[in-house]
């Protein structure tokens, strides 16, 4: 069994990838309480970039288990 670490809202880093399931979360800037990021299903590198606010992606992240694969 793999330990997984607890995601902080502190740890948005641009340019980081988290890997879930089906698809991939890029994060494009980091600001003081709110992330651009673009959500990659499969092999797609058009996404929208969406805004949310770190808590909010935080939660989006841990519910969907991600996993952060390069930074």
């Amino acid at each position: 069994m793999k330990k997984r670490a607890k995601i902080s809202v502190d740890s948005f880093v641009n340019g980081q990838v988290w890997q879930m399931d089906d698809s991939n979360v890029e994060i494009q800037l980091v600001g003081k309480r709110l992330v651009h990021y673009k959500l990659y299903k499969g092999e797609t590198k058009r996404a929208p970039v969406s805004l949310a606010g770190k808590d909010a992606l935080q939660k989006f992240l841990t519910a969907n288990k991600g996993i952060l694969i390069s930074q």
